[in-house]
């Protein structure tokens, strides 16, 4: 069954498709940090949503919608219009690449990201494995 993105329950089941991949596991062992991934409109997408993630040493320890942007004050925030984000979350855009062209904002230490690549490609592997309905689509 397709999960909506953005949605909490499609935040959640990346979260448990982290905490299930050895490969991520691994690849992101020394990682400490959490990100606020801002979904901006796009399509019919019209209110920007808001997603947290908590991740640490190879763990998502939680992940959810914040219903309030200000509520978590996360080291990372990642910013991008849902259609970018459906490049991501499908393997036709790379996040570092995202990043470096512009598509997606960051607010946060750079360097620590860019000693992470096999990290972010193993995190983008496991959004490959959700089932997704893009609402920006429907």
């Amino acid at each position: 069954m397709a999960i909506p993105f953005p949605s909490d329950e499609w935040i959640k089941a990346l979260c448990a498709e982290l905490n299930a991949s050895a490969a991520y596991r691994e690849a992101a062992r020394t990682w400490e940090g959490d990100f606020v991934f801002v979904v901006e409109p796009a399509g019919n997408l019209k209110e920007t949503v808001y997603l947290y993630m908590d991740l640490w040493h190879g763990q998502c320890r939680e992940a959810f919608m914040l219903k309030d942007p200000a509520e978590k004050d996360a080291a990372f925030r990642m910013s991008a219009p849902a259609n970018t984000w459906r490049e991501v979350i499908e393997a036709r855009l790379d996040p570092l690449k995202g990043l470096m062209v512009r598509k997606l904002k960051l607010k946060g230490n750079m360097s620590m990201i860019m000693r992470s690549v096999k990290a972010a490609q193993e995190l983008v592997k496991c959004c490959t494995q959700i089932e997704t309905i893009f609402l920006a689509d429907s």
